[in-house]
């Protein structure tokens, strides 16, 4: 090699060289959030609809030159998973995040089938997790890295049997769900068990249940129906509620139909219109009749999507937001992805009265906040609309 090539090789090394510094001190600029959410599959609509109400959290701090910490100035940078409303992806998505996409924290999954493995993987190697809407117990627990913007299904369903009983004056009912999920089964136990502590044993007249695989529920429905309820609760996920409904009216099931938060879509009217108008559903949020902070949100999202958000949406935002501010509230980042994994969670548990978009909330050192729950009707104008609310005990 002769002298010049000699000097134009050394010349190009100091170019990758310094070009690599570079590199890494902009790296140590940038917050990494893994978010782990469906965008695709029988729950995307509930992914999606986070998903959007976390970027609207990155945004506005992005917009405002991102976030102090230390003298130094971050920005914020989302690492995008679907996990496909897939379980195995979900594990999938929250190992590759962790281990390869090097983020500080992750938010997701949303459903509890799939919040509850992946808890286990955040948990095992140090990583905050904030799921926007696991309600299932199961998800947190025993687990000081995994925490939830929602509340738990415990207090849902007692928050239902509550409503039933004092809005319908129901003293005997009925509960139709999937044995084969976590979500639905673990809500109907709650609920069950909330009903008959109000009202006796043997109240909740007919409790069935059914696999994924099972389309035809008329077993199950005459069943319901002869049994003489005076509710029927449904613990299903939004996609799922049309062909119920449709089936339980055409079984002569002609009284109402309520359901827990995974109702809460904007798929759930497209798909069932005229069926589910005066049906009702516990909720995290309502759009419809907020003000303040919450106001603004549906301003803003609506401007930007030209829809009204859902739960789903709000509770993505309220996720991003907790994490956010658990992170700004850190008197450094040391870079050592360990230690400061740690100082995130820390930092998480000691959040009061926080003000979110989907309400006020303690967040406990068990990853669980303590909030209100909103009964939603959903009217003659197809619109998810607050009936009531339902404080913790």
């Amino acid at each position: 090699m002769n002298m010049v090539s000699k000097k134009n090789l050394c010349f190009c090394l100091v170019i990758l060289y310094t070009l690599s510094l570079g590199s890494v001190g902009q790296a140590t600029e940038t917050i990494k959030i893994g978010l782990n959410l469906s965008y695709s599959g029988d729950r995307k609509s509930s992914g999606l609809a986070s998903k959007a109400g976390a970027e609207m959290v990155r945004d506005q701090i992005n917009g405002k030159g991102g976030i102090t910490i230390g003298g130094k100035q971050y920005t914020i940078e989302y690492v995008h998973a679907d996990n496909k409303s897939s379980t195995q992806q979900a594990v999938a998505n929250g190992l590759e995040l962790i281990t390869k996409g090097n983020v500080l924290a992750i938010i997701g999954p949303n459903a509890s089938s799939r919040a509850i493995p992946a808890g286990g993987i955040s948990q095992s190697f140090g990583t905050p997790m904030i799921s926007p809407t696991s309600t299932n117990p199961s998800t947190t627990l025993n687990r000081s890295y995994v925490f939830r913007a929602c509340f738990l299904d415990p207090f849902q369903g007692e928050a239902m049997a509550n409503f039933v009983t004092t809005e319908f004056k129901a003293e005997k009912a009925a509960v139709l769900y999937n044995i084969s999920s976590a979500y639905p089964r673990g809500l109907a136990e709650f609920f069950k068990a909330a009903f008959e502590a109000k009202h006796g044993a043997g109240s909740v007249v007919a409790f069935e249940n059914f696999l994924s695989s099972e389309k035809d529920l008329s077993s199950q429905l005459t069943k319901i129906v002869k049994a003489k309820a005076d509710v029927l609760f449904v613990p299903q996920y939004d996609y799922e509620i049309p062909e119920i409904v449709k089936q339980a009216r055409a079984q002569g099931w002609k009284k109402v139909i309520l359901g827990g938060d995974a109702w809460e879509t904007n798929t759930l009217i497209s798909e069932c219109g005229d069926l589910c108008k005066g049906l009702y559903f516990t909720s995290h949020f309502a759009a419809i009749g907020a003000k303040g902070k919450t106001k603004e949100f549906v301003d803003n999202y609506q401007a930007a999507s030209k829809t009204l958000p859902t739960g789903n949406s709000a509770l993505g935002y309220d996720a991003a937001d907790l994490l956010l501010t658990a992170i700004s509230s850190l008197n450094q980042l040391t870079g050592d992805l360990i230690k400061d994994r740690s100082a995130i969670r820390d930092q998480l548990t000691k959040i009061k009265g926080f003000q979110g978009v989907s309400g006020t909330l303690d967040m406990t050192e068990g990853g669980d906040p303590v909030k209100s729950a909103v009964i939603i009707r959903i009217n003659e104008n197809s619109e998810f609309e607050s009936y009531r609310i339902q404080n913790p005990a």
